[in-house]
């Protein structure tokens, strides 16, 4: 019989996921209105390059029309709304998982940003947007003089 080492950090992160995206939710609805379909948010990924910050957000089914992106006083929001499909009649519906009405998300822009160089895509249901850092935010390489000994 051969023994096989269980690695709890997988599953570790999927419940963290399930957990973050539990409270977030709650908190967005503490109006008392439990049973509405608002009040989501994509998931995001935001990685740095040594030129650009870049965010990422999950959109699957939207199109470029249904998405708003506004900088203002330094905060980047990206807004937006996902219909459900009026052809589906609420008898006939079996199970909804998804996420369905507005959402906005805001992030704040750290001052290494150059808010007029901003550019934003949408392909294959993400939405990227890429915020160039300013010239004096990226890394500078320094060349060392040789000098004779």
């Amino acid at each position: 019989m051969n023994m096989i080492r269980w690695n709890v950090f997988p599953e570790m992160s999927i419940l963290q996921r399930q957990m973050n995206r539990l409270f977030n939710e709650a908190s967005q609805n503490w109006d008392g209105e439990s049973n509405t379909a608002s009040g989501w948010s994509p998931e995001t990924d935001i990685y740095e390059t040594e030129e650009n910050l870049v965010l990422q957000a999950d959109l699957p089914g939207f199109s470029i029309k249904d998405i708003d992106i506004v900088v203002e006083n330094n905060v980047l929001t990206i807004r937006g709304e996902r219909q459900f499909d009026a052809k589906v009649a609420p008898e006939g519906l079996h199970r909804m998982e998804r996420s369905y009405g507005k959402f906005a998300r805001s992030f704040t822009l750290p001052a290494s940003v150059d808010a007029q160089k901003i550019q934003a895509s949408y392909k294959n249901g993400v939405l990227s947007v890429t915020l160039a850092k300013a010239a004096h935010a990226r890394p500078k390489r320094i060349q060392i003089a040789a000098t004779a000994a």
